[in-house]
């Protein structure tokens, strides 16, 4: 019996988080032939695949590492529901997480291009953690209400098969940003919208230390570049685009030395995040040539 959903991970050398991921999936309360869990080893060296295996997945094995945009692919490619739900392989996805996915895509007319759900931070102790969950980093919510460009992470979406093939699935050529660049080329080709659906709730293991969160955010900074550069027809980039972003990052620079608490977090946490993407995102836009370093740290 074809399955009505599928969930998508991509995983790479996720061995201490893929098999609560695979866990939390697998114990969904939906009947078993109406989902399916397929985990994509993207060419990891550890116990992945095996750990993924062991908990009922269906485990995909790439035999080189492609990125989180190949895995995904790769992963659609092979799904069988008509309704693609992604997760990450340091998530840890709600019990009824499916169930309320599904409800929504049933009755899903053509407009809705996406279901997205909320995304919560999971044992949160370290600053960094912290300030990820006061800020609501990963949340869709935050992301669906930009005015020009709404989209929402893949840590907690899903999407209908049909269109994701339609449009080529994701750009392996970018190294971040390359879910917003989806959601762009989907609107696009079909009209539409990503709903935001705060019921269907997972867990996220933010980045627990400074360094790790500013490579993930120079990373993310390097996306944004490429997306600007490969859509700069619709969102062009100037000097004094550039001027004004560092304007802010020295007013946040200025106002982080004398708070304190929750509120002094918030606002360090800040000048990292926007210091470590100007920096990603002007190695990459300027330049002429893809920083390959990104890619492999991405995956890190």
């Amino acid at each position: 019996m074809k399955p009505k959903i599928s969930v998508v991970i991509a995983a790479y050398n996720a061995g201490t988080t893929i098999a609560d991921t695979v866990r939390a999936v697998m114990s969904q309360p939906l009947p078993a032939e109406m989902f399916e869990c397929i985990v994509v080893d993207d060419g990891s060296t550890d116990g992945t695949a095996e750990l993924a295996r062991r908990g009922g997945a269906t485990v995909l094995r790439l035999p080189q590492n492609l990125g989180p945009c190949g895995a995904r692919n790769a992963g659609i490619t092979r799904a069988r529901g008509d309704w693609i739900a992604f997760t990450d392989a340091d998530c840890v996805p709600s019990r009824r997480w499916l169930n309320l996915i599904l409800a929504e895509a049933e009755t899903a007319d053509a407009a809705v291009l996406g279901i997205a759900g909320k995304v919560l931070g999971l044992d949160s102790q370290t600053p960094a953690a912290r300030f990820v969950d006061l800020t609501g980093g990963l949340d869709a919510e935050t992301y669906l209400r930009h005015k020009t460009l709404p989209w929402a992470p893949t840590a907690n979406l899903a999407c209908r098969r049909e269109n994701l093939l339609a449009v080529g699935g994701f750009d392996a050529t970018l190294i971040g940003f390359e879910t917003a660049d989806l959601q762009q080329r989907l609107v696009l080709r079909f009209g539409g919208r990503i709903v935001y659906l705060p019921a269907a709730l997972v867990l996220h293991r933010h980045r627990p230390t400074w360094r790790g969160y500013w490579k993930q955010q120079r990373n993310y900074g390097a996306g944004y570049g490429q997306f600007m550069r490969k859509h700069a027809d619709r969102y062009p980039w100037t000097i004094w685009n550039e001027l004004r972003a560092w304007r802010r990052i020295l007013g946040m620079a200025l106002q982080a030395c004398v708070r304190h608490g929750n509120e002094g977090l918030v606002r360090r946490g800040y000048l990292v995040k926007l210091l470590a993407q100007r920096v990603g995102f002007i190695s990459e836009y300027y330049s002429t040539a893809r920083t390959e370093s990104f890619s492999q740290e991405k995956n890190a």
